[in-house]
């Protein structure tokens, strides 16, 4: 009986360890709540996205991201998802564009993603929060479901 009970201690104890690896760093500079300043973005073809507000929390999966905003056309996005800094593929619920991403850190401030479609690479983003955490970028450049080419460079200030 004690050795089951051992057992199933280690267990629980190497379970929660691996779960706490893979989750986000609380020192991660990308938590938080930002704000897409459009007047500093850059849409082509434009017009671009009238708002849009992201909040990426640390999660036991890693991070959790869900951002809601408004396109050119005035229709609303909900957009969310989880991921972790593997390279492996996470869906990702309500994106116009894409139905998965994956991410792998390129330094502290640096993601690259590439975002796909039917299991094909469609777009690929790079998001960097600037040194003193204030501002976050993302150049995003690919196809999207009317296979018609886009590139963004999208602004957001930290809230």
């Amino acid at each position: 009986m004690a050795r089951h009970f051992l057992s199933l201690f280690v267990g629980s104890i190497v379970a929660l360890a691996l779960s706490v690896a893979h989750a986000a760093p609380a020192d991660d500079p990308i938590l938080g709540t930002w704000k897409l300043n459009v007047a500093r973005s850059k849409f082509t073809p434009g017009p671009g996205w009238q708002s849009q507000i992201r909040v990426y929390e640390a999660a036991p999966a890693g991070v959790s991201v869900a951002w809601t905003g408004v396109d050119a056309g005035g229709e609303t996005m909900h957009v969310s998802y989880t991921y972790n800094y593997d390279g492996l593929d996470y869906p990702m619920a309500g994106s116009a564009s894409y139905d998965t991403l994956n991410a792998v850190r390129i330094d502290a401030w640096t993601v690259r993603s590439e975002e796909k479609r039917d299991g094909k690479t469609v777009g690929i983003a790079v998001r960097k929060v600037s040194p003193d955490g204030k501002v976050l970028t993302i150049t995003d450049e690919g196809t999207n479901r009317k296979g018609q080419a886009f590139s963004q460079f999208l602004v957001f200030d930290r809230q």
